[in-house]
C-alpha cells in the first residue's frame, strides 16, 4: 500500500476536523500562555527585572509596560468599551483590537465544528460563550486576582520604604529598593515610577499616573500622601507605617467578611446561574423544547420577560451580598 492509498481512505471530512481542532487548540493555547505567564523562581522577580537583565532601555521597558494612552476603536464598543483598562489592569501587554480579533477567529472556528454536530443557532451560541464570553471572563479575573495581590503586597512595600526612609536614604532610593527587590505586580508598577521619574516627570505626577492606572483606594491614598509631603514636608516615613497598617487592617476585616458572607454569596450565585445553567443545557440537549413553542406570539414577550427578571434578581442578589469597605 503506498502513500497515496493511504490518504484515500480518509474521509476529506474527518481532515476538516482533524485541522479545525488542531487550529483551535493552538488558539487557546495561545491564549492561555498570554494570560498566565508564570513567573520562573531562578528569573528576576518582576517583568520590569527582566526586560532590564535582557539589555533593554528605560524608554523601550516604559513602551512595554505604560503603553503610550491612545483612544482606541474598541473603547466606543458596548459591554467592552473598558477591554484597554481591564488588559492594562490583568497586566497584558496585547493590544485590545489584537485581542478582540483572536476571539472573534476562535468563536468562528467553533462554530464551524459545533455546526456539524448542533444546529446552527446552538452552534453560534457556543462559539460566542467559548470563544469570546470566556476569555473576556478570564482577563477579568486575572484581572481581580492582579489587583488584589497588588494591595496585599502594597504594606510591605510601604514598611520598605519607611525603613529606608528612616536611616536617612531618599524617596527615589526607596522607590528604587522596592522596584527591585519586591516581586510583581508592585515591583513592574513602583518601577515604572521609578522610570518616570528618570526621564523627568515630577514625582507626585508619576505617583498620579500609578494611581489612575490601578485604580485602587489604597494606591489612590498613597499618591495622596507622596503629593501632600512633597508640597508641605514632614514625616513621610510615620505616615508610610500609619498606611501600611491602615491597609493590613482592612486587608484583614476584608478577610472577615469574605468569611462571613460566603454563604449568601454562594446562595446568590447559584440562584443567578441555575436558569442560565438549565436553558444552556435544555438547548443542547432537547433543542425542540424550546423550539417547539418560539413561533407562537406569546413566546418573545415572555422570553424577554423572562431574561428581564432573571438579569434583575441576579443584580439584587449581586448587591445584597457585595460589601464595600
Amino acid at each position: 500500500m503506498n502513500f497515496q492509498d493511504i490518504i484515500d481512505r480518509f474521509d476529506a471530512q474527518f481532515v476538516v476536523y482533524i485541522v479545525a481542532f488542531v487550529g483551535v487548540l493552538l488558539i487557546f493555547e495561545g491564549i492561555r500562555q498570554m494570560l498566565s505567564r508564570s513567573e520562573n523562581a531562578e528569573r528576576a522577580k518582576s517583568r520590569r527585572m527582566q526586560l532590564i537583565q535582557k539589555g533593554a532601555t528605560t524608554e523601550e521597558i516604559l513602551k512595554i509596560l505604560k503603553p503610550t494612552e491612545t483612544r482606541s476603536f474598541v473603547e466606543r464598543l458596548p459591554f467592552v468599551g473598558d477591554l484597554p483598562v481591564v488588559l492594562r489592569q490583568a497586566g497584558i501587554t496585547m493590544a485590545p483590537g489584537a485581542f478582540l480579533v483572536t476571539c472573534l477567529a476562535a468563536a468562528v472556528v467553533i462554530f464551524v465544528i459545533a455546526s456539524q454536530f448542533f444546529i446552527p443557532y446552538n452552534a453560534a451560541l457556543l462559539g460566542v460563550l467559548v470563544g469570546i464570553v470566556l476569555p473576556l471572563l478570564q482577563v477579568r479575573m486575572k484581572r481581580n486576582e492582579r489587583m488584589a495581590l497588588l494591595v496585599k503586597q502594597m504594606p510591605d512595600a510601604l514598611d520598605l520604604m519607611a525603613r529606608g526612609l528612616k536611616v536617612g536614604h531618599p524617596l527615589n532610593t526607596t522607590l528604587s529598593s522596592v522596584a527591585n527587590e519586591m516581586a510583581d505586580p508592585i515591583g513592574s508598577e513602583f518601577g515604572i515610577v521609578v522610570d518616570q521619574v528618570s526621564f523627568g516627570d515630577d514625582l507626585t505626577e508619576a505617583f498620579r499616573d500609578f494611581a489612575a492606572r490601578i485604580d485602587q483606594e489604597d494606591v489612590h491614598y498613597l499618591s495622596t500622601a507622596i503629593a501632600i509631603q512633597h508640597g508641605t514636608g514632614g514625616d513621610l516615613a510615620r505616615v508610610l507605617n500609619v498606611l501600611a497598617r491602615t491597609i493590613r487592617d482592612r486587608l484583614n476585616m476584608r478577610k472577615k467578611i469574605t468569611a462571613l458572607t460566603a454563604e449568601g454569596r454562594l446562595t446568590a450565585a447559584f440562584l443567578s446561574f441555575i436558569p442560565v445553567m438549565i436553558f444552556v443545557a435544555m438547548q443542547f440537549l432537547t433543542p425542540s423544547y424550546y423550539g417547539s413553542i418560539a413561533d407562537e406570539p406569546q413566546a418573545l414577550p415572555l422570553g424577554i420577560a423572562i431574561i428581564t427578571l432573571t438579569v434583575v434578581n441576579a443584580l439584587v442578589l449581586r448587591k445584597l451580598v457585595n460589601f464595600r469597605f
